[in-house]
């Protein structure tokens, strides 16, 4: 078999993902400028902000690591059946439990976390949070099957249903309420006061109509529960699950901290807010990494038994790092373009954008590392990692923040990653080594980076002259590397 083939499948895999996650995020992004319009006052869309950072914590404990697990053993179980059966029955006791405790306990939970006087927020997420976790081994099961139009689809219901209940309770109801259009339907749906509110009860709606489609699937299974298994994927999973933690401390726990650490005389919910909204502009690099990273981990364990599979790993990584790098740079050199998705109440965060997007390619290239500790159930490897870089990114938030705000968060982020990407790098080589065209990615890399400071040259200048030079700058870049690697994408094009 020629060894393009499987980079062909591979490519074709982050089409289909990437299409459908670009149609949702494209259309699910267009929430963020809608939201910093609708929410004036920065402060509640810091609101949103923090809430969801604990959300982002909240699920991955739900989860526990059963989405990979389940990938691992259906790959190496001959009863894949029963590997879906006991990854779904435990999740969906495990979540039923958690739906049952938020309904007791929200309200002692939203004074905890300082929402005592919305507790009807918390109550709301932790609805969304255990109707996720339901469905999350059914989607694992569309991606492990390769049914990534259904996949597709699902996904996409789900943000359109989101956005819609989002216009209808944001904009539609409010409008009727002001101009005296108060019939039952608004006295019925719509509550001035409730305003954030909507964001959580839209997401609630959404997430219900796609636990509705998997209903029946997941009443219907013949559900077998094999305990030896089960101990079996827990075991694989809990690094994971320790991995996913640190790594959303990585991710999320700068808006928690925020609040805590800044001067007593900054608003910080403010200052979560408009740092919230700029990080929100890099969605195209994050959301060029969760298309590739959904389609890359079926593909990791797909390629184990090819004897190619090491030097496949390290072509894709190559291939990652070239895509990573120009979608830095797109996003980079217009800028100040990119910042007028978002309210120009929120513009004096925009400085955060390109630290974020290093922070995540490097993200990117730390998920390509991977295959080393996942293909040697050494996952544990990837805990350790994760964590380190979680106290990477608490150290700087806590230390700097006093002083340096959103900045220190933005440098947290960076820092974290790239501590992630030399431990994962330095272990790895020797545990399962792969050939990577290192002299090359790091030639790109700062090949990028050097083209970036470059346009920083041309910020005081008049528009046309800014983004004819960018361009051009921009043009030669991705012509030297098209034309460097032409005979690989004529080959993925089909064209030879």
């Amino acid at each position: 078999m020629n060894e393009l083939n499987p980079l062909k499948q591979l490519a074709g895999q982050t089409a289909v993902y990437g299409l459908s996650s670009v149609i949702a995020r494209v259309l699910n992004f267009l929430l963020v400028p809608f939201y910093t319009r609708i929410f004036t006052d920065t402060a509640e869309y810091g609101i949103v902000n923090e809430l969801y950072a604990y959300v982002a914590f909240i699920i991955i404990i739900l989860t526990y690591g059963m989405e990979t697990a389940f990938f691992r053993y259906s790959a190496r179980y001959s009863n894949q059946r029963l590997v879906y059966s006991t990854a779904l029955t435990s999740i969906s006791i495990t979540s039923l439990l958690f739906i049952i405790a938020v309904v007791l306990f929200y309200q002692e939970i939203a004074h905890i976390i300082g929402y005592g006087n919305n507790s009807s927020f918390v109550l709301l997420l932790g609805l969304v949070l255990g109707a996720d976790a339901l469905v999350a081994i059914p989607f694992a099961n569309l991606r492990y099957k390769e049914k990534s139009v259904k996949f597709a689809l699902i996904k996409l219901l789900n943000v359109v249903v989101n956005i819609l209940f989002n216009v209808l309770f944001l904009l539609v109801l409010p409008w009727m309420y002001k101009n005296g259009l108060r019939g039952w339907l608004v006295e019925v749906l719509y509550d001035p006061e409730f305003r954030v509110g909507y964001v959580f009860l839209s997401n609630f709606l959404a997430s219900l109509v796609t636990l509705a489609i998997f209903t029946g699937e997941i009443l219907k299974m013949r559900y077998g529960f094999s305990a030896s298994l089960f101990r079996s994927m827990i075991y694989y999973g809990i690094p994971l699950l320790v991995a996913g933690l640190a790594g959303t401390v990585n991710e999320f726990l700068d808006r928690i901290l925020l609040r805590y650490r800044l001067p007593d005389d900054v608003n910080a919910l403010e200052q979560i807010g408009i740092y919230g909204a700029n990080v929100k502009i890099a969605v195209l690099m994050m959301l060029f990494i969760q298309m590739f990273r959904f389609a890359f981990e079926p593909f990791i364990f797909s390629q184990e038994k090819n004897r190619s599979g090491p030097k496949i790993y390290a072509d894709v990584m190559y291939y990652f790092v070239a895509a990573g790098v120009l979608v830095f740079l797109v996003i980079t050199l217009y800028i100040d373009i990119f910042k007028h998705i978002i309210d120009s109440g929120y513009h004096e965060g925009v400085r955060v954008v390109p630290v974020i997007l290093g922070g995540y390619l490097m993200l990117g290239i730390y998920y390509n590392l991977s295959v080393w500790y996942k293909l040697n159930e050494k996952t544990a490897y990837g805990a350790l990692f994760a964590v380190c870089g979680a106290i990477i990114t608490i150290t700087v938030n806590w230390v700097f923040i006093p002083e340096y705000g959103y900045m220190a968060s933005a440098w947290g982020h960076f820092l974290a990653y790239f501590g992630m990407v030399l431990m994962s790098f330095t272990i790895g080589r020797s545990v399962y080594p792969v050939p990577y065209r290192l002299k090359e990615i790091i030639i790109m890399i700062l090949a990028g980076l050097a083209v970036y400071l470059i346009s920083t040259v041309t910020r005081g200048e008049n528009a046309l002259f800014k983004y004819t030079v960018n361009t051009l700058i921009l043009v030669i870049f991705a012509g030297f590397i098209i034309y460097r690697e032409r005979s690989f994408i004529k080959e993925l094009l089909g064209l030879r």
